[in-house]
């Protein structure tokens, strides 16, 4: 393992425990919003992490590289098989990608919410919030 992928992980550790931290310790409902974007970018990086190849290609398959072999053909298989055993892992990149969308859609919604109930309640305080309700 890299050096680089050591330090991601640790990284990635560090924003998801404090996201946690920030989301069960927290009282303001803003600050708690941030600790579970924290969560999502630390999950985020250890994909990234994940799909890190020192060294290797975008996985990106080109016309002339052919999966299939015929007696002319042995060279373009000699090339899809060196790329194909040093292209990088394409699928947590693609996962990233999707959970960026759904993070952002879910976050514009957590501070919809919080406008509303600042609206209600007038304060941002979780337990000022549930003091009422008994």
């Amino acid at each position: 393992m890299e050096p680089f992928q050591v330090g991601s992980f640790l990284t990635a550790g560090v924003l998801i425990v404090t996201g946690l931290w920030a989301l069960l310790m927290m009282d303001n409902i803003l600050k708690k919003i941030i600790g579970a974007n924290l969560i999502g970018d630390g999950v985020n990086l250890v994909l990234i992490t994940i799909g890190y190849r020192p060294g290797g290609f975008i996985p990106e398959v080109m016309h002339h590289f052919h999966a299939t072999a015929t007696p002319s053909s042995y060279s373009h298989l000699l090339e899809f098989g060196e790329f194909a055993s040093n292209a990088s892992y394409s699928l947590p990149f693609a996962l990233v990608l999707t959970n960026i969308v759904i993070g952002a859609s879910t976050l514009s919604v957590m501070l919809a919410l919080a406008v509303v109930l600042y609206n209600k309640y007038h304060t941002l305080s979780v337990h000022k919030m549930f003091e009422g309700e008994d």
